[in-house]
């Protein structure tokens, strides 16, 4: 039954709907994604003009990346050169290139559809846009629906899944105590609040992350006469050039944006849930900001696990490993077995922020269509069943039941980016406009969108009105959240 579901989606409506309307999103906004690049650095200079409290542009952008980086960067990557040949990277390219476009949009209108909190944060996403943009609440509510059963439980259980592997096959560890262990720390999280754990993880992870590219930059340096080779084996593999991959096309273009979009959620309407917390002069500036982070998701860090397994050697047509264990392999081939147990502690963190990601995400979609406890309270202990469940199975039943929720939600998200687009393009004139002006920093006139639902304790005639904030206090809250 997965199988035929993901047949359905993946191979007649997604690959047209995310290659399509992001190639549309990209001519019609005369390729913003690449008009903007060096704005977004400018952006970060004013990371530090924002309310008492609030989130700046940067700290937005490294809190999604947070999240992103985990078993699509990986794992992700493995499964697709080992179903789809070395092609599926060039069409992850692809994917990451036009998603850019999308992500633009999405979290542009992710702020300028967002709502203050009685608490004086920000709250928003694809349900905000959905209700307040298009006036469908019951869309809003599917669509919040699929969010949390995509990420508080199918790509919980992928995360979890990886990590089981990964453990088992560097230390010998049985993967359900891989999956109790992972239990025992994200039940203490998720019902205890215990920050400690959370600020560890915030000093680590970034030091991890560097880490892991410094590693790929190593063997990509040890190997670098071979780099031209491999970048050609991609090319030519995407086109069914290649002949030990002829025929292959297209596996090549399936498993590449299934892949890519797992890894870095273009279009899947994640994403605009954390921009749309950020504090931001204009609503387009956190859009340019936010494609940055599919640039950085897949054109850096899983460019950089594919050169790892195609410059290593181990990987040949035909080959057969779960998962993470191939780039374990890889690594291992090149700088010894310690890279195993390198690759083993990278992604045990990066998978820890994942998973708390994921399931704040969740808890996120549930309230925006209750404020009652208890839904609360059984949304966690089916998050904790799931992270033991996907410990537990195998490669393929993991990732296809992640493949048909994500399939779904993202359906439903391009669905309404496409409805909202004429506002998004609107929204984006109005930005060009002032550029072109001459304002360095544009900021956004809610008067001159007096026709939409805003927030007009967002975005106030007067600016100076906004009310300040509490930081400690929000800090509390998204600790106990």
């Amino acid at each position: 039954m997965l199988d035929i579901l993901n047949d359905l989606i993946w191979s007649k409506l997604l690959i047209v709907m995310l290659i399509g309307l992001g190639l549309y999103f990209t001519i019609a906004s005369r390729f913003v994604q690449l008009r903007y690049f060096g704005s977004m650095f400018r952006i970060f200079r004013e990371a530090f003009q924002h309310q008492p409290g609030q989130l700046s542009s940067f700290q937005a952008l490294m809190l999604s990346v947070a999240g992103r980086v985990g078993a699509g960067n990986i794992a992700g990557v493995s499964v697709a050169i080992m179903l789809g040949g070395p092609g599926a990277i060039f069409w992850m390219w692809m994917v990451a290139l036009v998603g850019m476009a999308t992500s633009y949009f999405e979290c542009s209108l992710a702020q300028l559809y967002k709502r203050r909190e009685p608490d004086g944060s920000y709250r928003g996403g694809p349900a905000f846009y959905i209700q307040h943009g298009l006036g469908q609440r019951w869309l809003g509510i599917v669509v919040s629906l699929l969010l949390l059963v995509t990420f508080g439980f199918g790509f919980n259980a992928v995360q979890s899944y990886t990590v089981a592997s990964s453990l088992h096959d560097t230390f010998g560890l049985p993967t359900y105590l891989s999956g109790l262990a992972l239990v025992l720390v994200i039940g203490l999280i998720i019902f205890g609040g215990i920050k400690r754990i959370a600020k560890f993880a915030d000093v680590l992870v970034p030091l991890m992350a560097f880490s892991y590219i410094g590693m790929a930059l190593f063997v990509i340096g040890s190997n670098i006469d071979a780099v031209p080779a491999t970048l050609a084996l991609i090319f030519n593999s995407a086109f069914g050039l290649e002949p030990a991959f002829a025929g292959g096309i297209g596996a090549a273009i399936i498993m590449g944006v299934k892949r890519g979009l797992f890894s870095n959620e273009a279009g899947l309407g994640s994403a605009p849930n954390v921009a749309a917390v950020a504090e931001v002069k204009h609503p387009v500036a956190q859009g340019i900001v936010q494609s940055l982070s599919v640039f950085i998701d897949t054109l850096i860090l899983c460019s950089c696990t594919a050169l790892i397994i195609l410059l290593s050697g181990v990987y040949q047509p035909g080959t057969e490993m779960a998962g993470v264990v191939l780039t374990q392999t890889a690594m291992a081939a090149v700088v010894g077995e310690w890279g195993r147990v390198f690759v083993s502690i990278a992604l045990l963190l990066f998978v820890f922020t994942t998973l708390i990601y994921n399931y704040y995400l969740g808890e996120n979609a549930l309230g925006f269509f209750t404020s009652k406890r208890w839904p609360v309270q059984v949304y966690r202990v089916l998050v904790v069943g799931l992270v033991l469940w996907g410990s537990v199975q195998d490669l393929g039943t993991v990732f296809a039941f992640a493949d048909v929720t994500m399939g779904l939600l993202a359906i439903a998200n391009l669905i309404a980016l496409a409805l909202l687009f004429k506002v998004g393009l609107r929204l984006m004139r109005d930005y060009d406009g002032q550029i072109k002006a001459g304002v360095e920093s544009p900021v956004f006139d809610p008067k001159q969108f007096a026709d939409l639902d805003l927030d007009p304790a967002v975005w106030p005639a007067n600016p100076s009105s906004q009310p300040e904030v509490d930081l400690g206090a929000i800090g509390d809250s998204v600790h106990q959240r």
